[in-house]
């Protein structure tokens, strides 16, 4: 069960926070604290935005670099693909989790694993600027300012400590620069974002 946790959580993890964060189209904000954040991200139904990963296991030598494409669709559908080095996809669709990997093809309900499940649930509340159910799963923190704020996430359930220790998010205004996901075991990975130009 840890494992299966640990595998899906930098995943999803980064797909989520990083997606939100990107694509949110809030208005210049008058005031920055971590309820405006929430009220910006409850605007953002959709969209699409590109990724650059570099993972750090303590088990290899070099970093992992990976790329591709990210998509988000209101109220519950996240979808992240890898296209380099090798084309991966990886879906979030209500109670359905689907991997591929190649010919490869892994299907989970997540009301079989409630952990998994309890984790996306707390990055759908992210998705809907629901404040309170990420307060559930996570204590946050916001500190900066506008310009250059950081949104950090601790877990709060045992059993997420003993995967992630937190996740941070970095920053300006509406906009991720970056989002750092630090694992309890010592591994790690760095997204960085780019809005795309385009949604549908």
């Amino acid at each position: 069960m840890t494992h299966t946790l640990r595998t899906f959580t930098s995943g999803l993890a980064s797909l989520t926070l990083g997606l939100v964060l990107a694509l949110a189209a809030a208005p210049a904000l008058a005031a920055w604290d971590l309820q405006q954040l929430m009220d910006s991200l409850a605007q953002n139904k959709s969209g699409r935005a590109t990724f650059v990963e570099t993972k750090r296991l303590a088990v290899l030598s070099r970093p992992i670099e990976s790329s591709g494409e990210l998509l988000y669709t209101a109220p519950d559908k996240l979808e992240k693909r890898t296209l380099k080095p090798k084309p991966e996809s990886m879906v979030v669709d209500g109670d359905a989790l689907t991997v591929e990997r190649g010919s490869q093809k892994v299907q989970l309900q997540l009301q079989a694993y409630p952990e998994i499940g309890a984790f996306i649930e707390s990055i759908r509340g992210t998705l809907a600027g629901d404040r309170k159910a990420l307060e559930r799963n996570y204590r946050l923190a916001l500190g900066g300012s506008a310009e250059a704020w950081v949104l950090e996430l601790l877990p709060l359930n045992e059993k997420m400590k003993a995967v992630v220790q937190r996740i941070r998010i970095s920053g300006m205004r509406d906009q991720v620069g970056s989002i750092e996901i630090s694992q309890a075991d010592g591994d790690s990975s760095v997204m960085v974002i780019e809005k795309s130009t385009s949604t549908r």
